[in-house]
């Protein structure tokens, strides 16, 4: 088992990027809001305790067991990929401005034009329609797109979204793997 972060590694993770998790041909990069400051301490996506992101993964069905956060780097050989709209950990997403969300729907379109996965899915309703300016945007398929593949938004699985439970969230998941095995 991993040694958890002190409350002093969580302080110096403050800025600190998570490495993407990218390869070609990709089904889904799933895109979160930013790195929160226990995943920055220990180098891994949706590491926090309380995050349901592994939990959603596997109930959704894009894996056959619970991956643990460890195992982030494994993902490109399933057809999935993890990346962020900011890189810079916070210790909440509420401390990113409008200007650096923004800018990361910029650097999403780069990189789905650079490695072409079949889907985008940013992980956060709000962080979502911010950076994209689509103040109605609804969880699901976006019209849009985004370069040659769907683009959709999931819930947030961080812990304290208490507007979706793990079945919820599951079942958002597997809508959307659904949705590629039909693609």
């Amino acid at each position: 088992m991993p040694t958890l972060p002190s409350p002093a590694d969580l302080d110096a993770a403050r800025g600190r990027r998570v490495r993407d998790v990218l390869g070609p041909d990709l089904d889904v990069v799933f895109c979160g809001i930013n790195p929160g400051l226990y995943s920055a301490a220990v180098g891994h996506h949706f590491a926090r305790p309380g995050n349901r992101f592994w939990k959603a993964l596997e109930g959704g069905g894009f894996t056959r067991r619970l991956w643990s956060p460890e195992e982030d780097g494994d993902l490109p050989s399933i057809g999935l990929g993890i990346t962020n709209l900011v890189g810079r950990a916070t210790a909440r997403a509420a401390e990113l401005d409008r200007a650096e969300l923004r800018a990361g729907a910029a650097r999403l379109r780069r990189l789905a034009r650079r490695n072409g996965p079949r889907c985008v899915a940013i992980l956060g309703i709000d962080a979502y329609r911010t950076a994209f300016d689509d103040p109605r945007a609804a969880i699901g398929r976006q019209e849009a797109g985004l370069e040659n593949g769907l683009l959709w938004v999931l819930p947030n699985p961080s812990g304290l979204n208490a507007h979706f439970q793990l079945p919820q969230l599951s079942s958002a998941f597997a809508e959307l793997r659904r949705a590629i095995a039909m693609r």
